[in-house]
């Protein structure tokens, strides 16, 4: 076990090296499935599950984490969906993949302006967001409007941004409003122990955490008199999942 507060100030560089090193190796290799499966995979499953495999890959490999995963068969492989989780931490985003059903992300624009990751975002058709832009936020729900109408499921944090203490905050409604007017299940996901691996200030890494993605049970909008009523059940659901109040 790390427990020395510059070992892990030197492991935290060495890991976030090696992500640096491996991921244009990676990205190439995107590039290759990108290339190969254009002609017949116009919704990019096959190149979103590698990057799924990219992703998860730097868990697994890490020493000081250790992530289950339960109820990962409630999500469809087909059809479109919502998917709405918490968020407390950088590592929120590696984990999540580990869910390895074909969805597309909502996140924040300056992740796409990162090179290397930036660039596959771009290949996958996630979708961009400016937090605080009406005319961005307009172009993000017409864009998951096409998204589901295709027949993608779509990734997002209805919180809006990680929280700086692990406690749950407030859901925005674009999520919901996205899920009723397409008729289409939500599904609450609630991630346990990121914000022990990595907390939401700076980039060095905590001693040991036990992560786990557990998918709750599907909401149907149609059971749901308003937007708000939707989006407070989803809230509720993975309040109800996670422990009592701790940085996790």
């Amino acid at each position: 076990m790390v427990e020395d507060d510059g070992m892990l100030r030197v492991f935290s560089v060495a890991f976030w090296a090696f992500i640096g090193i491996t991921s244009p190796v990676f990205f190439l290799g995107a590039l290759a499935v990108w290339l190969v499966t254009l002609p017949f995979d116009r919704r990019r499953v096959v190149l979103h599950l590698y990057s799924s495999a990219w992703a998860i890959c730097y868990v697994y490999l890490n020493p000081l984490w250790r992530l289950r995963v339960r109820g990962r068969d409630r999500l469809p492989w087909r059809g479109a969906a919502v998917l709405v989780a918490n968020h407390a931490s950088l590592v929120d985003i590696l984990v999540l993949f580990g869910l390895f059903r074909p969805f597309k992300w909502v996140s924040k624009q300056e992740i796409f302006k990162v090179p290397v990751i930036g660039w596959n975002m771009r290949l996958n058709g996630y979708v961009p967001l400016v937090r605080g832009s009406g005319a961005s936020v307009r172009r993000m729900m017409e864009h998951c409007d096409r998204l589901l109408s295709a027949g993608s499921p779509i990734m997002i944090f209805p919180e809006g941004r990680r929280s700086p203490d692990g406690a749950l905050q407030a859901f925005k409604n674009g999520a919901f409003d996205l899920a009723v007017r397409h008729g289409v299940p939500v599904f609450p996901i609630a991630v346990h122990g990121t914000g022990r691996a990595l907390p939401k200030h700076g980039l060095v890494l905590r001693d040991r955490a036990d992560m786990r993605i557990e998918v709750l049970a599907p909401l149907d909008p149609a059971e749901f008199a308003s937007v708000e009523d939707l989006r407070d059940a989803a809230r509720q659901a993975i309040s109800e999942a996670l422990p009592p109040l701790r940085v996790r």
